[in-house]
């Protein structure tokens, strides 16, 4: 009973902020119109937990990750990587105690030097709606319109493929001037 108290209250929360979202990009004309992209094969090397939305891991995980990414010595980039994995029916019904696998990750030219405890995944490529975004990322307000307004109004249905987020340079985690880059896997309608 409890359990579903806290579904109950977390889902009118999402209803109440997806029309505060929607009003807060028409009040600013932001906007957020996504480039979309053809992205090719990546291959990363990092870590990965299991969480949910209830049961969230992501700082626990990148703080287990960020000591030890210096040691992946073939990356192509700076950039840091953290990648969604949806279980196929995971968004048919949002629970916050859905599991999904999160990784954190950095993009290598191969898999060679792997560092011990670090798992490889690829990447496989496909069509993205990709959104510039800058703002707090602890503001989930973003995905509340790109999943309640962007996507049902576009010409393209979400596809189940990793969803991911690259944080370049401008990335500032919990502050209001960070910027990252959303990649949302879409196929057309």
């Amino acid at each position: 009973m409890r359990i579903f108290y806290k579904f109950t209250v977390i889902m009118d929360e999402l209803a109440i902020n997806l029309k505060r979202t929607a009003q807060k990009y028409q009040d600013k004309n932001m906007n957020l119109k996504p480039r979309i992209e053809i992205l090719q094969e990546k291959k990363l090397i990092g870590n990965r937990l299991t969480m949910s939305l209830a049961s969230n891991k992501t700082g626990e995980l990148w703080r287990s990750f960020m000591p030890r990414r210096r040691e992946i010595s073939n990356n192509l980039s700076n950039d840091l990587i953290s990648m969604q994995i949806y279980k196929p029916s995971y968004f048919a019904e949002i629970n916050p105690l859905n599991e999904f696998e999160k990784w954190a990750t950095v993009e290598v030219s191969d898999y060679d030097n792997r560092p011990t405890d670090m798992e490889t995944y690829t990447l496989s490529g496909g069509l993205y709606a990709v959104f510039d975004y800058k703002g707090l990322s602890t503001d989930k307000s973003i995905y509340q319109y790109i999943f309640g307004t962007w996507l049902p109004g576009s010409d393209y249905l979400l596809d189940d493929r990793p969803h991911f987020e690259v944080l370049g340079e401008k990335y500032k985690n919990a502050e209001p001037v960070s910027e990252e880059e959303i990649w949302i896997p879409i196929r057309q309608k």
